[in-house]
């Protein structure tokens, strides 16, 4: 039974990666550095479909604007990872597919992700010792840089 399980939640999550949301109904995302699965919730296989489409297009483009590898450490965040998350907010913009946490190593890799990031128009970021956070919450003040 497990078994069976496990191979549903596998096919159910290939079949959304490849789907997008729009309020026309359901469409083949075409994104060149990401898959859908990189930014499920971890409590909720296949939940990546509920990130903000065009948000993730522009951290696309930024990926290869770059041209390094950007490690997705937390995109969606369903309401209950998000209260186990030690720094997470009420009103994270997590949980409405708006934000993402971009893992680095060093000084060089955070500003070429950061520099990447504003060239296409990502204007709210949160800097910490081993990740930025960036989002495209238009109900949360823009051009912000604050530290964790």
């Amino acid at each position: 039974m497990k078994k069976l399980l496990k191979f549903v939640e596998s096919w159910l999550a290939k079949l959304l990666m490849g789907l997008k949301s729009t309020k026309s109904g359901t469409h083949n995302l075409d994104l060149t550095y990401f898959t859908l699965s990189e930014f499920d919730s971890p409590d909720e296989v296949g939940s990546g479909y509920r990130m903000d489409m065009d948000f993730l297009r522009r951290l696309d483009t930024a990926r290869g604007i770059a041209g390094i590898p950007f490690r997705i450490n937390s995109g969606y965040r369903t309401a209950y990872h998000n209260d186990k998350v030690i720094q997470a907010r009420i009103g994270s913009s997590h949980k409405k597919g708006l934000a993402v946490d971009i893992g680095y190593n060093g000084s060089r890799e955070r500003y070429i992700i950061l520099n990447a990031l504003m060239q296409v128009g990502i204007t709210r970021f949160g800097i910490a010792k081993t990740f930025i956070h960036c989002d495209v919450d238009n109900n949360k003040d823009e051009d912000v840089i604050w530290l964790y």
